[in-house]
């Protein structure tokens, strides 16, 4: 009945905090990691974030292919670059950061109102590491609206090059990453391939796109498993004592597991107390 279960008995590496992304699973990743199938062929991820999850997939097995792919171009830009051009991005951040000491506060709403005129990642990837605890949070215009950490100056670019640096180490080779939306991904799936999902919250806020369609994104569940693709599920769970689980068809998925002791560090900021967060993991092996 396990048979597909428990392949990473092996300690997860800490991920390094490149950008702090709603729904990061950076804290709960080596709990999710546990139940992956013992062999993948590819591994792809449709909603990457923060890409925490493949980050840790890719330390584990440094020769398997991940592909990793978001609508949202500006953080698939990121990690191009990192795996590409990490000097880049690295230099970017220095003069960033070095024009904000000189003009502090005022040069980092420069920066956002630039931002949200041409949403350039490099500029996403200086607010990120500059607002207020790292969040990333758009208003209804989908603009960012987060404000400058005023008892801070920023990530040094000393810290934030090391990120950077494991980021490269960890990507550089036999990793792709795409924009684009997340059905696009079912022609290239093949027999042996895994996909981990994290897509955001059916009624999820600060988001840069529209919630999720949940018949749209069932349908693309359907898809994937009359190819006969694995796939593990991060959604919905508990928040305290108040349940947030949504009721997917059973047809699409043979177990669900709690997945306990996260934090859901957006609503300690925002509410201003530590809530404790218990997701479920569906799985359709």
């Amino acid at each position: 009945m396990l048979k597909h279960l428990s392949l990473f008995n092996k300690k997860v590496e800490k991920v390094p905090s490149l950008i702090k992304w709603t729904g990061s699973k950076r804290k709960s990743v080596d709990q999710i990691l546990k139940y992956f199938p013992k062999k993948i062929n590819k591994y792809y991820e449709p909603f990457l974030g923060s890409g925490s999850v493949l980050y840790a997939v890719k330390s584990i097995y440094p020769n398997i292919e991940v592909y990793g792919s978001d609508i949202y171009k500006p953080l698939i830009e990121i990690f191009k670059t990192i795996s590409k051009n990490p000097e880049k991005i690295k230099k970017a951040y220095r003069d960033d950061w070095n024009k904000l000491q000189k003009n502090f506060p005022k040069y980092f709403y420069i920066k956002r109102d630039k931002f949200n005129k041409k949403n350039n990642f490099q500029d996403l990837i200086f607010l990120s590491r500059t607002c207020v605890n790292g969040i990333i949070r758009f208003n209804k215009k989908k603009e960012f609206n987060n404000s400058l950490h005023l008892s801070r100056r920023g990530m040094t670019p000393k810290l934030f090059d090391k990120i950077v640096d494991n980021w490269f180490l960890n990507i550089k080779d036999n990793s792709s990453f795409r924009c684009c939306d997340y059905p696009d991904i079912l022609n290239d799936l093949k027999k042996n391939d895994f996909v981990y999902l994290d897509p955001p919250y059916l009624n999820s806020k600060n988001r840069y796109v529209s919630n999720l369609e949940f018949k749209r994104f069932l349908k693309f569940l359907e898809e994937i498993n009359k190819k006969k693709i694995l796939y593990a599920l991060s959604f919905d769970g508990s928040r305290d004592e108040i349940s947030l689980d949504k009721a997917f068809p059973k047809k699409l998925f043979k177990r669900k597991i709690k997945i306990k002791k996260t934090i859901s560090t957006l609503s300690n900021v925002l509410n201003k107390k530590k809530l404790n967060f218990t997701e479920s993991l569906y799985l359709n092996y």
